[in-house]
């Protein structure tokens, strides 16, 4: 039971990551190609989460895909040699198994790959070499909260418009999950046990505080259906919730192979380019600060003692590792350690790291069955949307929590942290709106400078940084 616990609460991260790409990708329209991404991550991930268990910081930690490299990845793809043509846009004019098509999309991912495969080599430097803690005594709070804040907040407008193509059903899965991880999370529900010396006998899960995300998604899915059934939807592609329904995805599960092994460079070679690099290394940046918080908690809540220097340096290199093979594998993301499962062995209790390794496995197997991927492909699009503006909303908190270990009645930090945030927000607006104020003459550069200024973590985090080591108090 802990096995699949751990899987299905990794389960809103690992399948967002891909949907949130889609646009950008090309792929809005080609759910059968968002299915092989969904298997791909869940297959890289349970490598990754097998590699850190058993040679990385050796805790019970699950890997999955990063939301830090969703901004450097959304920011390098608005780069005006990666938008998409005007033609992939309109579902009509799209053509998923022509060629034209293929490479449209596969370039674009196959550039994703080289810069976080790049980048992951940058991180298993800082890990191996043990520069990430002499890094770690400038890094503080109020560079953190800003960092991890701004991961979420510039993805308002994703969220808002998954979830404006029918604000009832969004709003209904956002009811579902507020509901069932806010008012039920201490609801024990009895399910039957067999084993010790009672044999059959009923023991206390607290359901709703474990799969809140995955019960909500189930429940919104299983109203879209029921709606569709009935035709209270409409069926006009241009009319509004029309994309509620679960029939505009159906023919997904047919087409998707029951077995499909993914495979490094499945999409061709990949490519590098300066601004990929660099837009992705300030991603695995933000990353590794966050992996190392995740570590000594993780330690806390199963009763071991905090992680020693060289286990932490172990862990952000093979996190590294993690990324550079989930960079040849095509994920179109990283790795990185995922919070909400060690907020899951808080409520287990249940420290041992075997059951990571049957998560590890777990997720491995679900990446090798296409029909799995392609069912989550399938997802009602203001379903996602909901799940989306819970998700980035606890995200941005999280990063926000930080400050908790600050003295916020102080001016200075006050200062620094506002200004961060607001920074973060006003700059990538500002240049993304106005690219052809910042030209050099030479386009690498200016491809660099775009996608670091577009990404709003950096700037926040940079200047939290800059502040914070340099102002007095």
């Amino acid at each position: 039971l802990l096995c699949p616990q751990h899987f299905l609460t990794a389960l809103g991260g690992l399948v967002a990551v891909p949907l949130i790409l889609a646009k950008d990708l090309c792929l809005q329209h080609d759910p059968l190609t968002q299915s092989y991404l969904i298997s791909t991550i869940f297959f890289v991930s349970g490598i990754c989460t097998l590699l850190q268990v058993f040679l990385g910081v050796r805790l019970p930690i699950l890997q999955g895909g990063t939301f830090a490299f969703v901004a450097p990845s959304l920011a390098m793809l608005s780069l005006p040699a990666w938008k998409c043509p005007e033609w992939t846009l309109n579902a009509s004019l799209v053509n998923t198994s022509s060629p034209e098509f293929t490479e449209e999309w596969q370039k674009r991912i196959r550039e994703l790959q080289g810069a976080i495969m790049v980048a992951s080599c940058v991180q298993m430097v800082v890990g191996f070499s043990g520069l990430i803690g002499f890094l770690m005594r400038f890094i503080g709070p109020l560079t953190i909260a800003p960092t991890i804040s701004l991961v979420a907040l510039p993805l308002f407008d994703s969220a808002g418009n998954n979830a404006g193509i029918h604000w009832g059903i969004a709003t209904m899965t956002i009811f579902l999950i507020v509901l069932f991880s806010q008012y039920l999370k201490d609801v024990a529900v009895p399910v039957p046990v067999y084993g010790g010396e009672k044999k059959c006998h009923t023991s206390k899960f607290y359901l709703f505080q474990v799969f809140p995300v995955l019960l909500a998604l189930c429940l919104s899915w299983l109203l879209c259906f029921v709606l569709t059934v009935t035709n209270t939807l409409p069926s006009a592609p241009t009319a509004y919730g029309h994309l509620a329904r679960t029939d505009t995805k159906g023919n997904v599960l047919s087409q998707a192979p029951w077995f499909r092994f993914p495979y490094p460079g499945q999409w061709g070679l990949p490519t590098i380019s300066l601004a990929g690099v660099f837009g992705i290394i300030a991603g695995v940046i933000s990353s590794m600060v966050e992996s190392v918080g995740d570590y000594y908690a993780c330690a806390r809540l199963v009763g071991a003692p905090p992680p020693p220097r060289h286990a932490v340096n172990r862990g952000i290199g093979i996190e590294g590792l993690g990324c550079l093979l989930a960079g040849a594998w095509g994920s179109g993301n990283g790795t990185t350690s995922y919070s909400e499962n060690v907020g899951a062995l808080g409520i287990t209790r249940v420290g041992s790291r075997m059951v990571m390794v049957a998560a590890g496995c777990l997720l491995l197997l679900m990446g090798l069955f296409g029909k799995i991927g392609a069912a989550f492909a399938t997802i009602p699009t203001p379903v996602i949307g909901g799940m989306f503006l819970v998700m980035f909303g606890v995200i941005t908190a999280v990063g926000i929590s930080n400050l908790q270990y600050v003295d916020m009645n102080s001016s200075r930090n006050l200062f620094i942290f506002g200004f961060s945030i607001y920074c973060g927000l006003a700059i990538p607006s500002w240049v993304n709106k106005n690219p052809e104020k910042l030209q050099t003459g030479i386009l690498q550069l200016d491809q660099v400078i775009q996608v670091l200024l577009t990404t709003g973590m950096f700037v926040g985090g940079f200047l939290g940084f800059l502040l914070d080591n340099t102002i007095p108090g």
